[in-house]
């Protein structure tokens, strides 16, 4: 069984490589939980495994990191014998729950904090080292999510709803937010001294000047202009003076 998981995991590399508007994840998700499915009976010409197959490939969106969840859970339950409609209803049944755990323990902590970490390495001199460690760091936390959600689909089947309120699951989704403003409030400051150069003479009052009239501009203009074309406007601004102004 552990060599058709690896397979299974392997394959899950790859679920978005076929993402469309149609089925969004969906072939993907067939193409990795074939491997897990092989094993169907095949008394009626195969028939079962096709359909299962086929199933398996309708439409499925969730976090790229926990789909192995909804391919574990649901080949569990075609081995078990579960009705089709039952299966179609435990994936759609999925797709929410995994996308939600997944962005705000993934893409709003995990990542966040590790990068900020690494920008805290950063600033303290560590050069290439911290993009290594980041590297290092990050993908192990990433591959060990991954392998956790497909193991938990297998050995949960259709009561995967169990694995979504695993103690360490929701321990780790509690304690990403303290520990991304923590790892957020030690990066600025290493990260402004490392790259701050100071202003000379008129600068630093065109700089106030400068922050104070976007300040004013944005409470002027609430409709019409954005916090982030703003930002972008500025940035644009910054980098055409640069290059005008050596």
């Amino acid at each position: 069984m552990k060599a058709r998981l690896a397979r299974s995991l392997l394959r899950l590399f790859t679920v978005q490589g076929s993402w469309n508007y149609e089925r969004m994840l969906g072939l993907g998700m067939g193409v990795a939980t074939e491997p897990l499915l092989r094993d169907l009976p095949n008394s009626d010409g195969g028939a079962t495994y096709r359909a299962a197959v086929a199933r398996a490939a309708h439409f499925f969106n969730a976090h790229p990191y926990l789909c192995g969840l909804a391919v574990g859970a649901a080949a569990r339950a075609e081995h078990e014998g579960a009705p089709p409609d039952h299966i179609e209803r435990l994936r759609t049944a999925l797709c929410g729950p995994l996308g939600a755990i997944g962005d705000r323990l993934v893409w709003a902590g995990w990542l966040p904090c590790v990068s900020a970490l690494a920008v805290a390495a950063l600033g303290l001199g560590a050069r290439g080292w911290a993009v290594v460690g980041f590297l290092l760091v990050y993908n192990a936390g990433h591959l060990a999510l991954r392998w956790w959600a497909l193991r938990a689909g297998w050995n949960y089947g259709t009561r995967v709803a169990v694995a979504l309120h695993h103690p360490v699951l929701l321990r780790a989704q509690r304690a990403m937010g303290a520990a991304t403003a923590l790892a957020a409030g030690v990066c600025l400051p290493l990260a402004a001294r490392s790259l701050a150069v100071p202003f000379r003479g008129w600068v630093g009052g065109a700089v106030v000047l400068a922050a104070g009239a976007c300040f004013l501009t944005l409470r002027l203009l609430p409709g019409r202009l954005t916090g982030h074309r703003l930002g972008l406007l500025v940035v644009a601004t910054a980098l055409l003076a640069g290059w005008v102004w050596p």
